[in-house]
């Protein structure tokens, strides 16, 4: 990031207005060189000096919940004092303050780890987020604060790297999985509370009780972070908050949530009066350049040290005659600033699966993406296939499968079925080892629904009927082999 992204992000974490980022930016025009004085920003800026005076004041005044020093300072040298703390943490990255954790503690709880471990391996970019996210808790005693924004803008991926980072505790609502209910969220954190604070007598307490006692046990300076991902994906009666999240925080505890936007109206997280809570929405346009920067970061990264898929993107981008910067340009806009079109789009140019295109005839956006491997793998102009069934079947199902079950339902060799897992779309699967069994289930909520879209514009073929007529069937054997 450069040093004129960095002060736009300091502007938009400090609510600066237009003509104030103006200012800012006009003033310390690097980290090294002095600022300029009111004289220079006067014909610089082409306004009077009260202009210069006012703006500076309101800059002045925003940024002192940050350095308490620019309030207490009395005449000149407000701007070299904002410069310096400015250039300090351009090049020392903010740390924020968590909670330490019992010594035999695990990093972050089991049923988490290769969810982790897989979204922070190519983690790139990201540091507006958490400096905007340092920010709130530095500011404010207690809260929510909110990462909003579309699927596949990579809010899972934050959530992780802040866990790993911080070991913080945490929930992933995942929908595929049926791991998004109340009673499991509170299972979970639960644990991680009572072994990571020793709490006594708290087996059976509930979430606001656990969070006192945790409150109670914090020294001077520590703060309780909980990271929940996708509450959009709870499922929940409505009329209470999502997941029984407490109206009402104990100081120097924190909520760091993500969620995809909601129509007005449906919000369902309510706190009392006074409890401190903030959105970050990545959609909006403040942080369009710092998304673009963080695609480009990301695309780069691939290109150059992913060991899985440098190889293969060099070879089609060499073949072609493009320069790397026009592929990252070009990539990140069809990308619309979407982490998930990355993640499945660059491994299958490095695969050779789109030898058949140039740079610009590649799919824009996600959803294009999708349809365009559907339709490449010719499920348009054939449907009824094995692959089509094998995905309702998973769709339908809901939860991680095993191979031979889906096999079961489908009345199709193992074999066959397991190619198509492994071979055609594994990159769109999650495969786990549960209790000796290797299960199947859809990697990512987006491509959830794009399969869900599908079957619902044509709910009357035969296919859907039959799919759902076997796994019924299959359902009610496993019943009574069980009783």
């Amino acid at each position: 990031m450069n040093w004129k992204e960095f002060l736009q992000g300091e502007s938009g974490i400090h609510e600066l207005s237009t003509e104030q980022t103006e200012t800012l930016l006009s003033a310390l025009l690097s980290p090294e060189k002095a600022p300029l004085n009111q004289a220079q920003l006067e014909v610089k800026l082409n306004t009077s000096d009260d202009n210069v005076k006012k703006r500076l004041g309101e800059i002045y005044k925003k940024f002192s919940k940050s350095f308490p020093e620019l309030a207490s300072q009395q005449g000149a040298g407000k701007l070299r004092t904002l410069h310096t703390k400015l250039k300090q943490k351009y090049y020392q990255p903010s740390q924020p303050v968590v909670a330490t954790q019992a010594s035999n503690s695990s990093p972050y709880p089991e049923e988490f780890r290769s969810l982790i471990e897989e979204k922070i391996k190519t983690f790139c970019g990201r540091r507006f987020v958490f400096e905007t996210f340092q920010q709130f808790i530095t500011e404010n005693p207690c809260g929510y604060f909110t990462i909003i924004g579309d699927a596949g803008m990579g809010k899972s991926s934050i959530v992780a790297k802040y866990v790993s980072e911080h070991k913080s505790p945490c929930y992933f609502n995942i929908l595929v999985e049926g791991r998004n209910r109340p009673e499991l969220f509170l299972k979970s954190i639960r644990q991680q509370l009572i072994h990571r604070y020793e709490l006594q007598n708290s087996a059976d307490a509930d979430l606001p009780t656990l969070l006192a006692k945790v409150a109670g046990k914090l020294t001077f300076g520590e703060r309780l972070v909980i990271a929940v991902d996708a509450l959009d994906e709870v499922e929940q009666e409505p009329g209470e908050n999502l997941l029984h999240l407490p109206t009402t925080l104990p100081d120097n505890v924190y909520f760091l949530l993500t969620r995809r936007p909601y129509y007005l109206g449906k919000k369902r997280l309510s706190v009392s009066p006074g409890v401190p809570v903030k959105e970050l929405d990545l959609r909006d346009d403040q942080y369009v350049n710092f998304n673009r920067y963080d695609i480009k970061e990301y695309i780069l990264f691939v290109i150059n040290a992913d060991s899985d898929s440098k190889d293969g993107l060099r070879k089609w981008i060499q073949e072609r005659g493009i320069l790397d910067t026009t592929f990252v340009e070009e990539l990140t806009n069809k990308s619309e600033n979407n982490f998930m079109y990355l993640r499945y789009v660059l491994p299958a140019i490095a695969k050779g699966d789109y030898n058949d295109l140039s740079l610009k005839q590649l799919p824009d956006g996600l959803q294009e993406y999708y349809q365009n491997h559907w339709v490449r793998m010719g499920l348009e102009a054939k449907p009824g296939q094995l692959m089509e069934i094998v995905l309702y079947i998973l769709l339908e199902i809901g939860t991680p499968i095993p191979c031979e079950m889906i096999a079961e339902i489908a009345e199709e060799d193992v074999c066959d079925v397991d190619k198509v897992l492994e071979d055609d779309w594994i990159e769109y699967l999650k495969k786990q080892n549960l209790e000796g069994d290797i299960c199947y289930s859809i990697y990512h909520a987006s491509f959830f629904e794009f399969l869900k879209a599908k079957r619902e514009m044509d709910s009357k073929r035969k296919l859907f009927r039959e799919v759902n007529q076997r796994i019924a069937e299959n359902l009610e054997k496993l019943e009574k082999r069980m009783a």
